[in-house]
């Protein structure tokens, strides 16, 4: 019997990519466990879709002062511990990564047990997580071509992003009741990420009474974010975090506003959905999403408006812009070479759990 370990959590943008590859794993017969964070995001996805889930101890090193920098390697160290026991107890032919702290103790594990890794980046610039566990890993899946540049030329090769297969097929109407939306206007979807953006929030919420003059507006506002003020604004649905009903959402809207989280945008990108996109400053990031929406600027597929000039004024116009110009925006999309990466993620899989 193959069988696969997956592990990367933190967000939910180190848990969506796995998830899209669980179902084509099953279909080839794979046996698959997945390894988190006790208390992390990834546990609730996982355990949804009754994945069997292992959680280990970990920490994050932080790349500014804090006091957790003195304790959290202590807990990367015994989560290493954990995780070389279970996979003494699993015994996987192969771990496939996809980032996030918690990952680290696992892919360190594997090695020591000499177990093949693969590793899967997703923004242009690798994260710290991947940093330290590149060395281990036997190939390094990447999501951008501007990415092999940073990393070993032996081990690097662009496969682009998993996509969740189920997003392909929503359903408008089903969306429309669960919004009490009509056909009259325009959607709006905003995601300000599964853990919510405060910036992107307020600007929304400030702009609510302007933006429902020509938009209904559904607002994914992260875990604790709901304004219950809000919940009888006609035009207006807000949640917290969806899972099963985010296809039918995402079919329903026309534009987007978005952080610029990699595997997010990958989404809304192969969707050929208009998106504006707001990356998180340099002050509150290590720039990566800066990077991805430059990217995906160049190709024409979004337009960028930085934080630090998000305005009232600005994000009006260019929500008004996005929506007049939308398709120029779905024709480049379209045209994209961008490709669902499923099919060449399993293939490596396959190699290398005979290695």
């Amino acid at each position: 019997m193959k069988h696969i370990v997956l592990t990367g959590g933190g967000t939910a943008g180190h848990v969506t990519p796995n998830i899209a590859l669980i179902s084509s794993l099953q279909k080839l017969g794979y046996t698959i466990s997945y390894i988190g964070s006790h208390d992390g995001i990834e546990k609730k996805l996982i355990k949804d879709i009754h994945i069997p889930y292992y959680g280990i101890s970990s920490g994050k090193l932080c790349r500014y002062f804090n006091l957790k920098n003195f304790s959290d390697p202590f807990r990367v160290l015994k989560g290493i511990g954990e995780a070389k026991q279970l996979m003494q107890e699993l015994n996987p032919n192969v771990v496939f990564s996809k980032g996030g702290f918690v990952s680290v103790p696992v892919v360190l594990a594997a090695k020591s047990k000499k177990i093949p890794v693969i590793i899967h980046e997703s923004d242009i610039s690798p994260g710290l997580a991947n940093k330290i566990c590149i060395p281990a890993a036997s190939i390094v899946c990447c999501n951008f071509p501007e990415t092999l540049t940073k990393l070993p030329k032996k081990k690097a090769i662009v496969t682009g992003n998993p996509i969740r297969q189920e997003l392909m097929f929503g359903n408008k109407l089903t969306a429309m009741k669960l919004c009490n939306f009509t056909a009259k206007k325009p959607v709006l979807m905003v995601i300000g990420g599964s853990l919510g953006s405060v910036v992107i929030n307020d600007a929304i919420r400030r702009l609510l009474s302007e933006l429902l003059k020509d938009f209904q507006v559904i607002h994914l506002c992260g875990k604790s974010n709901l304004d219950p003020l809000l919940d009888r604004m006609e035009g207006y649905a807000q949640f917290e975090y969806l899972t099963k009903e985010l296809a039918d959402l995402f079919s329903l809207a026309d534009v987007f506003i978005s952080r610029a989280g990699a595997n997010t945008i990958c989404e809304i990108i192969s969707l050929a959905k208009p998106n504006l996109l707001i990356p998180l400053s340099e002050k509150a990031s290590r720039g990566d999403q800066i990077l991805n929406a430059r990217s995906f600027e160049k190709r024409g597929y979004s337009m960028v408006l930085k934080e630090e000039e998000l305005t009232p004024e600005s994000l009006m116009k260019s929500v008004h812009q996005l929506y007049a110009n939308r398709e120029t925006f779905i024709a480049a999309m379209n045209n994209s070479n961008y490709t669902n990466s499923i099919n060449r993620i399993l293939s490596l899989i396959q190699e290398y759990e005979h290695q």
